[in-house]
């Protein structure tokens, strides 16, 4: 059940290291009248992240206004790959406003061109076409309706089936959530489109068998014939738990969905511009899809997305007939080339790799002396962090949630738990961030999970 941290101010030990600053109580007391105002005025749906109130932000530290900072893991949720508040993107974005010109609808513009050729140019082939959006959903309510405007012209009105896998997140609207393997997440649409269909995915901790003929019989027990199915979505890898298919599981399914000409859409809103460690995440794996979605580190900070495919595929609807109301906003394509130009200039694909590496090191190190971590998973500067009880595979949001809030106390931020059950703990800093940083935010995170363990034996004792 979704919870919400408690905002009465805690004494809480004093921290200062050359990266880490708690000085004040938590949360802190000046800060709740900001936080009082946003309970008060925004849905409760807003809530149940910890009660930081940022201030600023700058490469891989989160500072409030009052003498506290943190090593941010979250990344603002995956946004901030080149690092938060760079000055390149800063100067950008006011360069563009500067212009005069804060908007264009789908009217030509230069930089809208410039944004779109880049994107082309880095993509592999057949990826050459590119529409700008604003957000990760639209991107996969686009690619839905281009999976069945496809499927329908290739094979007639039956062939509209639309398969993804459990556990995924796709987004918040109708399509993608219907898209999305989380059971909870669709209550709310009550009369579920039949046309989308999920099946299990290789993760290897909840799905043990990651064959992908395993994949094929549960399609058959669903009663899904491939001649039906327009497409196949799913993350490059699952943003609830970071986890990755099997680079074969992927190869047969590449293969396969050419075989029965059914559009592979891979959604790397969260896996693209170097977050894995490779420049697209879909690298990991040898194979191109036929459309990709990218949002949240294409600009490392402003709202824009992209879907990129095969102009085949992206030509199937006439002019004027698919399009938004922000396609290519100005200034947010002002933001995403300078944040391009940082994440390829600076080799942050290199450092996510290589930062990545040691992240990893750390996290199976400390799941070695806690066998309530059940699971390590992720590549690069993503990872999950699955507390079960012991001997079991069952989350336990509850130890999620106090290593988290206990972590937060020590100066390293994330969000709060996710994925079903609320036991696994994400991480994901900017890309910027360095080998002293990764060492002393690690070192924090596991005392939080030794003292969270410590508190509850103590409790149960």
């Amino acid at each position: 059940m979704p919870r919400d941290f408690d905002l009465t101010p805690r004494r809480i030990p004093r921290i200062e290291t050359p990266l880490r600053r708690i000085v004040t109580d938590f949360p802190v007391p000046e800060s709740l009248p900001v936080l009082e105002a946003l309970h008060r005025w925004e849905p409760q749906s807003m809530r149940g992240q910890p009660p930081v109130v940022w201030e600023r932000a700058e490469g891989f530290q989160v500072y409030d206004a009052w003498g506290n900072c943190w090593i941010d893991w979250s990344s603002g949720v995956l946004i901030t790959n080149a690092g938060h508040g760079r000055r390149e993107i800063i100067d950008a974005i006011v360069g563009q406003a500067s212009a005069k010109l804060l908007t264009n609808y789908c009217f030509p513009s230069r930089i809208r061109a410039r944004l779109v050729e880049r994107l082309a140019e880095l993509s592999p082939e057949p990826l050459k076409k590119v529409f700008l959006l604003t957000t990760g959903s639209e991107t996969v309510e686009c690619a839905i309706k281009l999976c069945r405007t496809y499927g329908v012209k290739a094979g007639g009105r039956s062939k509209h089936i639309i398969v993804s896998f459990e556990n995924a997140f796709h987004g918040r609207t109708l399509g993608a959530q219907q898209a999305g393997g989380i059971p909870a997440l669709k209550e709310w649409i009550v009369n579920l489109d039949p046309g989308f269909v999920q099946a299990p995915f290789p993760d290897g901790f909840r799905t043990t068998d990651t064959s992908f003929d395993y994949f094929l019989k549960c399609l058959d027990e669903r009663g899904v014939e491939p001649a039906n199915i327009a497409g196949v979505i799913l993350e490059t890898y699952q943003g609830g738990n970071a986890a990755f298919a099997p680079r074969a599981y992927m190869q047969a399914l590449r293969q396969w969905a050419t075989g029965h000409d059914i559009l592979l859409v891979l959604d790397e809103v969260q896996a693209g511009f170097g977050r894995t460690g490779t420049l697209w995440g879909f690298e990991h794996y040898g194979i191109v899809p036929d459309l990709v979605c990218w949002g949240k580190g294409i600009s490392s900070s402003l709202p824009i997305s992209a879907i990129v495919g095969r102009p085949d595929v992206m030509d199937l609807h006439p002019p004027g007939s698919m399009t938004s109301t922000h396609t290519g906003n100005p200034i947010c394509c002002a933001a995403a080339l300078a944040s391009i130009e940082l994440v390829i200039g600076e080799n942050l694909v290199e450092n996510a790799r290589r930062m990545g590496e040691l992240l990893h090191q750390r996290l199976q190190a400390i799941k070695l002396r806690f066998p309530e971590i059940g699971w390590v998973d992720g590549k690069g500067l993503v990872a999950a962090v699955m507390c079960v009880k012991p001997g079991t595979r069952e989350p336990d949001g509850e130890l999620a949630w106090e290593v988290v809030r206990r972590s937060i106390e020590k100066g390293v931020l994330m969000f709060s738990p996710v994925g079903p059950g609320g036991g696994t703990i994400k991480i994901c800093p900017p890309l910027v961030i360095t080998e002293e940083a990764v060492l002393e935010s690690t070192e924090a995170f596991e005392e939080a999970f030794a003292e969270a363990l410590a508190q509850r034996r103590s409790a149960a004792a």
